[in-house]
């Protein structure tokens, strides 16, 4: 279970960079920035019962960044897009 849900995490990260890179939603999106803190949340609280600590840090800061740009698209703020 604990695999598969890594892997359910993981697959909604790389579906959304796959959809922004196929042209089908936009990095600054809310679909785009809710799956993204989606997956990495999931897999924050993965890596935080298993306590690795690199995975934390970098799955951690990505859903913080994500929620982040949701909740300054939410107060109709710019969200940064792709260079």
């Amino acid at each position: 279970m604990y695999d598969t849900v890594q892997i359910v995490g993981s697959l909604l990260i790389l579906g959304a960079f796959v959809a922004a890179l196929l042209g089908r939603v936009a990095q600054s999106g809310y679909g785009y920035l809710a799956v993204n803190a989606a997956g990495s949340a999931v897999l924050t609280v993965t890596a935080v019962i298993s306590r690795e600590w690199g995975f934390i840090l970098l799955e951690g800061v990505w859903a913080l960044v994500s929620l982040y740009s949701l909740v300054r698209k939410a107060a109709g703020r710019p969200v940064a897009g792709a260079h």
